[in-house]
């Protein structure tokens, strides 16, 4: 207070009560990759991190998904591939060759399995090849960004392996090293394939490229997911390059075992010519079905005429509707295409799980035991056994498993990071939790910088945090019977600090926690007892 030099009354306030802390936001993911566009208006959001909360706000600033192009080819005698179709005694195959970007499905897939608010990331345009080293730059600008608490780069597994290793290193590091307040979500490379898949296991794989470092910042989820994000009604013969049409004209014909067109170029026609009924001239005879049919597959390589594109679009439109109820070939293309386009990674879908469990029961629950949305099924149906060599290994580097159980859905069934023998940074939610602590205290810290390091602030701090502590431990996010048994905060001159820490401006504060462990093996056990009269 100011000297009081001129007579009068004096109002003095003082704060009856200390800083509280305030606990930061924990499931704010941040995606990065490719997108339609990227804009704010006349702004351009290209490689600006860009807070959005809703599917409807991505596409007002990102745009929708990039248009799929499929090939069609005949299998090769010799091959040991499943095919995709059979016609006519030939097995044909069914790749996708361009628009194969997955940020856009693994967006929908995130805010369909109980995501939130999160940030955005466009690296480039479905112009562009995806690149390794504009997703690893792209890492970099969320530096300044405080609000992101967990990372994903689902394009990062259409890179070959070794590029693929290197961007998911560099998502470890960032959050372990540089942040060290966020938690990467990752995908294992080739995830759809089993692991006694001839290519080779794609989990030995990527335990073998991921390294040692940082790996309690991290997760992965095998297998990858069959989702149900497209329809075959979103897909029609436009999405197939134009050299397949003519395969696709060639298919339907042989499936309704129409004649193929003369060597004119003029399609059969049965002709003929009925009289009007009284002796008169002739008028045309009502086309058959075939020769509808055969119209409509003309028309699936033909050039359209120009008109009002609302006008071809209905064309079109008419024209797919047709296919559809006439050829079952054309429809189980359509459903081919779209099973291709629905195979996914899962790292999308968790972080909405963490995003769902979070708000429901909180960051210290084990984000596990809960059912994945808008999923068919995994693309391996894991055992029991199967798991074990996921779950626990010598190595460590665990691998948490998504499993079909019988009435209950596809279900998250692990929640281990990638340091699975660590004793202290074993569990998800272990991890995040204290990186959710860490940082709260950190924040509301900052208010004590330049305050005298005396015992009036040390007192204020440590009361401060046991009030914050309290809250989480009534919450359930800590263990113990009464609070003593949850926590205890320490500071003070010949507790926590020397004299010199204090003549150095060093305040130095020890807080002891015990988290809560999910029960990640139930054992019960059962014996006979003597019969009692």
């Amino acid at each position: 207070m100011r000297p009081m030099k001129t007579p009068g009354v004096y109002i003095v306030e003082r704060d009856a009560f200390p800083n509280s802390v305030v606990q930061v936001a924990t499931a704010v993911p941040a995606f990065i990759g490719y997108t339609e566009r990227a804009a704010n208006g006349s702004k351009s959001l290209r490689r600006v991190p860009w807070r959005i909360s809703s599917l409807a706000e991505y596409h007002e600033y990102f745009g929708f998904g990039a248009e799929p192009i499929f090939a069609v080819q005949e299998q090769a005698a010799a091959s040991d591939q499943p095919s995709d179709l059979q016609v006519g005694g030939k097995d044909y195959i069914v790749t996708q060759e361009g628009g194969h970007y997955l940020l856009y499905p693994s967006m929908r897939l995130f805010f369909q399995n109980g995501g939130g608010p999160c940030y955005v990331i466009s690296v480039g345009g479905y112009e562009q090849d995806i690149d390794k080293e504009a997703l690893q730059s792209a890492i970099g600008l969320l530096v300044k960004e405080q609000e992101p608490t967990l990372l994903v780069i689902p394009e990062a597994v259409l890179l070959d392996e070794q590029e693929c290793r290197t961007v998911q290193g560099q998502m470890l590091a960032h959050c372990g090293d540089v942040m060290k307040n966020r938690f990467a979500v990752l995908d294992v490379w080739g995830g759809w394939r089993d692991r006694q898949d001839p290519a080779g296991d794609p989990i030995d794989a990527f335990r073998n490229a991921l390294g040692v470092n940082f790996l309690d910042y991290g997760a992965a989820y095998y297998p990858w997911l069959d989702t149900t994000i497209y329809s075959p009604r979103d897909l029609s013969f436009e999405n197939l390059a134009p050299p397949a049409r003519p395969l696709l004209q060639q298919l339907i014909r042989t499936e309704l075992a129409l004649p193929a067109p003369d060597a004119s170029g003029d399609e059969p026609s049965d002709g003929g010519a009925a009289g009007n009924g009284n002796g008169g001239g002739q008028v045309p005879a009502r086309p058959t079905t075939a020769q509808r049919v055969e119209e409509q597959i003309a028309l699936v390589t033909s050039t359209w005429q120009e008109g009002p594109a609302q006008d071809v679009a209905t064309k079109k439109g008419m024209l797919d509707k047709a296919l559809r109820s006439q050829s079952s070939v054309y429809a189980e293309l359509m459903a081919d295409m779209a099973f291709k386009l629905n195979r996914l990674p899962p790292a999308a879908a968790m972080v909405g799980v963490y995003t769902m469990v979070d708000n429901s029961r909180g960051v210290w629950k084990a984000p596990a035991n809960v059912s994945l949305n808008s999923v068919v099924a995994p693309t391996i149906n894991i055992s029991h056994d199967d798991q074990e060599d996921l779950n626990v290994t010598p190595q460590g580097k665990s691998i948490n498993a998504i499993r079909p159980f019988v009435g209950e859905g596809v279900l998250v069934w692990g929640a281990r990071t990638l340091d699975g023998n660590s004793l202290d940074w074993r569990y998800i939610n272990v991890r995040r939790t204290m990186l959710m602590i860490e940082e709260s205290i950190r924040l509301a810290s900052k208010a004590y910088v330049f305050e005298p390091n005396t015992a009036n602030t040390w007192v204020t701090m440590r009361s401060m945090i046991r009030n914050f502590l309290t809250g989480i431990w009534k919450q359930g996010g800590l263990a113990g019977a009464v609070p003593e048994e949850a926590f205890s905060v320490h500071v003070g001159l010949g507790e926590t600090m020397t004299p010199e820490d204090i003549l150095e401006g060093i305040l130095r504060i020890t807080v002891l926690l015990a988290v809560t462990r999910p029960a990640e093996f139930i054992e019960v056990t059962f014996q006979q007892q003597q019969q009692r009269s």
